[in-house]
């Protein structure tokens, strides 16, 4: 009887790892391809419910002012549970955890006081929570909520690996964002560059001062309804075709 109980034990635990590697894999996966930010996350998520017999998996990311909470990516078709409304940063158990970066358990969020919807939580049969932080060089900036349907004990092992993939996570929006910013200041130095080389057209084909150019250059384009980029482009063009 013993041999039959360690048995069942060993086949549980194992089964449980090999969903646990695998969860790493597809998400490491996710993690290096050429998807855009939203297709991974929604990926992340996707794969994480499945693997990890979750009811619904979402990600949850800070605004720009980091102040507020929203639902970023979920494979969650609930539609009440979707659109719920932004928490405050220290709000809700999501906004305590992206507070302190510490993950937190609720046993059952439809009876817990720290959870804020519980109205939706009774709506999409929620009951078990474990809420993990996204952080970024030890700043958490997001995080990873794996609910269940039934009453359930996350272990040790659920925890490790749910914190690992956030992790990868955190790291795929902070690298998508480094490349945004660097995209964005890339662009400027190059507008910044074809305006003052149309202000030296200007300067020297029509005896403009240097502030009278970048005036007309300003001017053209507020008329235009085009960016200062587009002028600068088209006297350039136009000095050339001449």
């Amino acid at each position: 009887m013993t041999n039959k109980k360690t048995t069942k034990k060993t086949t549980k635990k194992s089964s449980s790892y090999k969903k646990q590697i695998e969860t790493l894999s597809k998400i490491s996966e996710a993690v290096t391809s050429t998807l855009y930010l939203e297709d991974i996350l929604k990926l992340i998520v996707t794969v994480t419910a499945e693997v990890m017999d979750s009811k619904i998996c979402s990600l949850m990311l800070l605004d720009e002012k980091g102040q507020k909470l929203s639902v970023k990516a979920t494979q969650s078709i609930i539609d009440a549970y979707n659109k719920k409304p932004s928490l405050r940063l220290g709000e809700g158990v999501a906004g305590k955890v992206v507070l302190t970066g510490k993950h937190m358990i609720v046993k059952d969020v439809r009876k817990d006081t720290n959870y804020i919807n519980i109205d939706i939580a009774k709506k999409a049969s929620l009951c078990s929570l474990l809420c993990v932080p996204l952080q970024v060089k030890g700043k958490a900036i997001g995080v990873l909520n794996l609910y269940t349907a039934k009453p359930h004990k996350f272990t040790k092992s659920e925890i490790d690996v749910l914190s690992t993939v956030a992790n990868q996570a955190a790291i795929v929006i902070e690298n998508a964002q480094l490349l945004v910013k660097t995209k964005v200041v890339q662009e400027e130095l190059e507008a910044r560059k074809l305006i003052e080389r149309a202000k030296g057209i200007l300067m020297k084909t029509q005896g403009h001062s240097e502030d009278e150019a970048f005036k007309k250059i300003q001017r053209l384009a507020m008329n235009t309804r085009r960016s200062m980029r587009e002028i600068a482009e088209a006297i350039i063009l136009a000095q050339s075709v001449g």
